[in-house]
């Protein structure tokens, strides 16, 4: 009896000892001062980009009247959507008053064949700096870091006379080609970067198989690039969208794109200046990008992790 009843209890003692328990760290209170100096700055770095975004919107829905009572901070009182169909359609720059509805069509006539072009090639130089070591790869490598930091200020000039030379200074398609060539350094380091990141039993593989140098690209290196294509399609659509200098630069006046049209909005000095118009076709101007990063984003933080930067 004494032998059973001391078993059993070896057996709990044994049992109790294996029994699982709470395992890891101990978790942390949610108001220790670490959590609050981390959420403390967040919140205020969103309220630093956040305010101005708020006060253009609401400033964009106010009548005149009430924007001159001075409260820029203030709700509107009857929301107004007038200033965003003048912005887009009827605010004058100069002697033109038809808003920023040219620029628009023109900014896009430019972003699209600009992106499109860029990354089709910087994508293919990418792959080949990356997987065939041709004769003198070092150098143009070296040449293409060079150039993907040489302000774009010192080259307008050269540019200009260039363009004029050929004919296309002024016109659409000689912006889509600065565009197209200022891309191509930083987007070919991108593609250059990710592709070397990529497993390189694969390219071996495939080469064995008798695979050429399209037969790869197409069937091994784009099936697995998207995230780096949406890395450099946000780079390229934000940057382009967003260019000022080249657009007043190269182009005419019916060709200005939406930011120089802005420009020439916010700017005008005829008649009332209208605020709430001036906020909208900010807004307009800038809601491009944010809706191809937003709608993108978690693919642009996949590319970037997955090698975009990786040297």
């Amino acid at each position: 009896m004494d032998d059973t009843v001391s078993l059993k209890g070896r057996a709990a003692h044994s049992a109790s000892r294996l029994a699982p328990g709470p395992k890891g760290k101990k978790p942390r209170p949610m108001f220790s001062p670490r959590n609050i100096m981390i959420y403390g700055a967040l919140i205020f770095a969103a309220a630093y980009y956040l305010l101005p975004l708020y006060v253009m919107v609401v400033t964009s829905l106010k009548g005149m009247p009430e924007i001159r009572l001075g409260n820029i901070f203030s709700p509107p009182l009857e929301i107004t959507f007038e200033p965003w169909v003048k912005a887009w359609s009827s605010a004058c720059t100069g002697l033109n008053c038809d808003g920023l509805s040219r620029g628009f069509w023109n900014s896009v006539r430019i972003t699209i064949p600009s992106t499109v072009v860029s990354i089709a090639i910087a994508s293919i130089n990418g792959y080949a700096l990356a997987n065939w070591r041709f004769k003198g790869a070092d150098l143009f490598f070296t040449i293409l870091i060079v150039g993907a930091f040489i302000p774009y200020q010192v080259m307008i000039y050269p540019i200009v006379i260039v363009l004029r030379e050929i004919g296309l200074y002024g016109s659409l398609t000689g912006l889509i080609i600065v565009h197209t060539i200022f891309g191509m350094p930083i987007l070919t380091l991108l593609f250059r970067n990710y592709f070397s990141s990529l497993p390189e039993e694969l390219f071996k593989a495939a080469r064995i198989d008798g695979a050429g140098f399209w037969t790869i690209y197409f069937k091994i290196m784009l099936p697995m690039s998207l995230p780096i294509f949406v890395v450099a399609m946000i780079l390229q659509i934000t940057g382009i969208w967003n260019d000022f200098l080249f657009g007043v630069v190269f182009t005419r006046p019916e060709y200005y794109p939406m930011t120089v049209q802005l420009n020439n909005i916010v700017n005008s000095v005829q008649g009332v200046k209208e605020y709430n118009v001036n906020m909208a076709a900010t807004i307009l101007t800038g809601a491009v990008p944010l809706i191809v990063y937003f709608v993108s984003g978690r693919l642009f933080v996949r590319g970037i992790a997955a090698g975009a930067v990786k040297g």
